[in-house]
């Protein structure tokens, strides 16, 4: 099948992977240095570092914000992570983070590009004491992805719930608010949502040819202000310092990506409590 691959996951499942147009998920793999890419988002990706050399930094910034806050939500008694978007697997993975710190923590990650169900086995290594599981769903559908989740996740307990790098792929038109309030309404007191969002607030011009470049491509681009992220925790209780730059959510647990070029760099992130 021409401008496909097929990929086949260690569930017994395959899908097609389209290879005729760049994928975000595939293209934040390049950035990272990654091999599960495709010459269609090696082109677009290097088009984008063209026009800002700092993206890669944001990419491992964005990682390292994951890593930290999974620390910190694992540390604070957090035993069960419901990860949408996951991505390729890199390693550490969420779950060798979380259980690093507690072995009997639940894992289930979600995404929709059929390459990461090709490598899911990676993502399914868990400790003895915990679990993990990946399931095939697509964020804009809360109620399939909650509805697979409850499989190994109790939702009478507290969930941290990981929306990494997604939300700016997900227009306002195709409900990203509504997306997040379903889920996190799913959630019992006591849980957590942690965040990150790429930003154009502090380079506009560049954001808008970014969002040109992914428009030309048929991809979504919504870059978001720190006040239209902040949104996303309504009625929620911010962990300090709130919603920051990514970099500067609690350095000191972890790996902090040193400064790039000049500025901040363009990507948010944050934690949030629900309940008293």
């Amino acid at each position: 099948m021409t401008g496909t691959e097929q990929a086949q996951g260690d569930q017994g499942g395959s899908a097609y992977i389209d290879t005729s147009k760049p994928h975000p998920a595939r293209m934040y793999d390049w950035w990272l240095g990654g091999k599960d890419n495709y010459p269609v988002d090696e082109e677009l990706g290097r088009q984008l570092v063209a026009m800002d050399p700092r993206i890669p930094a944001v990419a491992r910034a964005n990682r390292a914000f994951m890593q930290r806050a999974t620390r910190w939500l694992a540390t604070a008694g957090i035993r069960q992570f419901l990860d949408i978007g996951t991505g390729i697997p890199t390693e550490p993975n969420l779950h060798q983070i979380a259980q690093g710190v507690a072995p009997d923590t639940r894992v289930v990650y979600c995404d929709n590009d059929p390459i990461v169900l090709a490598h899911a086995e990676a993502l399914l290594r868990s400790t003895p004491e915990g679990a993990t599981e990946y399931i095939q769903g697509d964020a804009r559908d809360p109620a399939a992805i909650l509805a697979e989740a409850r499989g190994t996740l109790d939702f009478t307990r507290p969930v941290a719930l990981s929306l990494v790098a997604l939300l700016h792929f997900v227009p306002d038109e195709d409900g990203a608010y509504d997306v997040v309030r379903e889920l996190v309404s799913a959630l019992p007191p006591g849980s957590y949502l942690m965040l990150t969002h790429g930003t154009g607030e502090f380079t506009p011009e560049r954001a808008r040819s970014a969002g040109d470049l992914y428009k030309a491509r048929s991809l979504n681009l919504a870059l978001r202000d720190r006040t239209e992220v902040i949104r996303f925790f309504e009625g929620l209780t911010l962990v300090p310092p709130g919603v920051t730059v990514a970099d500067e959510w609690h350095p000191e647990l972890g790996e902090r990506v040193p400064p790039v070029g000049d500025g901040p760099l363009p990507i948010f992130g944050g934690v949030a409590r629900k309940g008293p």
